[in-house]
């Protein structure tokens, strides 16, 4: 995911993401470098997402650097307690 996840263009990101996943699906792995801004509602597009996976018994790691915008807000928000985050796509 590239850019901003907010009001603008959450539905899409959302879909992009539920469209990823399938029945075959054993793990996801969502690379968070280049979000520049997170707000509420790209927020909730992943609590949402963990919800989801949890009930697919399916593994989430998210990828986000120490100093990026998005790490800011997962470890704020709490999410980082709920989903392993890692800062490097690697």
């Amino acid at each position: 995911i590239r850019g901003e996840i907010d009001l603008a263009n959450f539905a899409a990101v959302q879909a992009q993401v539920n469209q990823a996943i399938d029945n075959r699906t054993t793990a996801v792995r969502i690379d968070l470098t280049d979000v520049t801004f997170i707000d509420s509602t790209g927020l909730r597009v992943l609590f949402a997402l963990v919800a989801t996976l949890e009930r697919l018994q399916v593994g989430l790691e998210l990828c986000a650097p120490e100093s990026s915008p998005a790490r800011r807000v997962i470890d704020l928000s709490g999410l980082s307690s709920l989903v392993r985050v890692v800062p490097d796509s690697g």
